[in-house]
């Protein structure tokens, strides 16, 4: 059976976003090899940044930081039945259109490219860097089509006059609009602390491969996050599934 292009890409995209969590295991399983590959024959870029790798090590983690605070704002000011982790179909009970929705879209998507280029950028291989902003971008272009096709059967023209205003990845501030929903910590704690530590503990990886190819110290500034996020998330993890601290009505 022939599918118009529209509905081939709808397919394809609720496809992968049902396996969205598959990606970073890719680019993670890629970007070791790559890293190892890159310092052993020390290219160009490894070898001008490897007198000042712990400085290069924060710039890059800086980047991941800004992705996972984008994540952070988002999250911390959408309702419940929005902005979730769901992996078995869209959900929107409402369209969120004013905060950061209403400079970007696609908030959360932006914030882990960011997340994930900081550990990209880590290999200190363009190539591998390129492939892996290219690869995002066609995979998540196709997630992206699919969930506004769900938007715009659901909320009609309120979605689309929303859409006409609001790019679609890369934000734009001139349209700014406050959101009366205040921010929820206890939501960002409890949907993101996988994140932050997940994060760390990538970035500790490449910093040991850096320090067992290279032969130097690893960087125990990073490891003692890396160990404070890990219990931090343990701890959080106890709270959220044998209390009801972190539990906030309608969030």
């Amino acid at each position: 059976m022939i599918m118009a292009l529209q509905e081939e890409f709808e397919l394809q995209g609720n496809w992968l976003f049902r396996r969205r969590s598959l990606l970073p295991l890719v680019v993670l399983l890629a970007g070791v090899a790559v890293s190892v590959f890159t310092i052993r024959m020390r290219g160009m870029w490894f070898t001008s940044v490897f007198p000042y790798w712990q400085v290069y090590e924060y710039l890059c983690l800086v980047v991941g930081l800004v992705g996972m605070f984008v994540r952070f704002y988002t999250v911390g000011h959408t309702p419940v039945g929005t902005s979730g982790r769901n992996t078995q179909g869209q959900v929107a009970d409402v369209l969120n259109t004013t905060g950061i929705y209403s400079t970007v879209r696609h908030p959360l998507y932006l914030g882990n490219f960011l997340m994930w280029l900081g550990i990209a950028l880590l290999t200190c291989n363009a190539g591998f860097i390129a492939t892996f902003i290219l690869a995002y971008w066609l995979y998540y272009e196709r997630i992206m089509y699919a969930e506004e096709q769900f938007l715009r059967r659901k909320f009609g023209d309120t979605y689309l006059r929303w859409a006409e205003r609001t790019p679609s990845f890369i934000p734009s501030f001139k349209r700014f609009r406050p959101t009366d929903l205040p921010f929820s910590w206890k939501k960002v704690v409890k949907k993101e602390k996988n994140g932050v530590f997940a994060l760390f503990l990538l970035f500790s990886l490449f910093d040991g491969i850096v320090a067992w190819q290279a032969g130097v110290s690893p960087n125990f500034a990073l490891l003692a996050l890396t160990a404070a996020s890990g219990i931090g998330y343990l701890i959080l993890k106890y709270v959220k599934k044998h209390t009801g601290l972190l539990d906030e009505r309608g969030r």
